[in-house]
């Protein structure tokens, strides 16, 4: 490669990253965020309490959601409920 061929590469790299940032300024001003919203000052329904992999490709996943936990599988064909509603424990502490 030529030190000029070099150089329009480099200068081409600098543009193409300019304008991602560029654009990325724009969309954060109009407040555009990916469809990443969180609901600020109110409590968040949805918590993810335990992740425990089964296998290479299953993963077995405890949600809350409302004060109840559901236990789902998740693996690469999509998920399967294994149970709904679970009543939340307490968790106990020694004092």
């Amino acid at each position: 490669m030529e030190t000029n061929e070099v150089l329009r590469f480099l200068s081409a790299l600098v543009f193409v990253i300019s304008l991602m940032g560029g654009l990325w300024l724009i969309l954060k001003k109009m407040g555009i965020n990916g469809g990443f919203t969180l609901q600020q000052g109110k409590k968040r329904r949805l918590a993810l309490v335990e992740m425990l992999p089964i296998d290479t490709k299953h993963k077995a996943v405890l949600l809350r959601c409302d004060d109840k936990d559901h236990l789902v599988i998740l693996g690469p064909n999509g998920e399967t409920v294994v149970e709904k509603s679970i009543q939340v424990q307490e968790e106990k502490t020694d004092a």
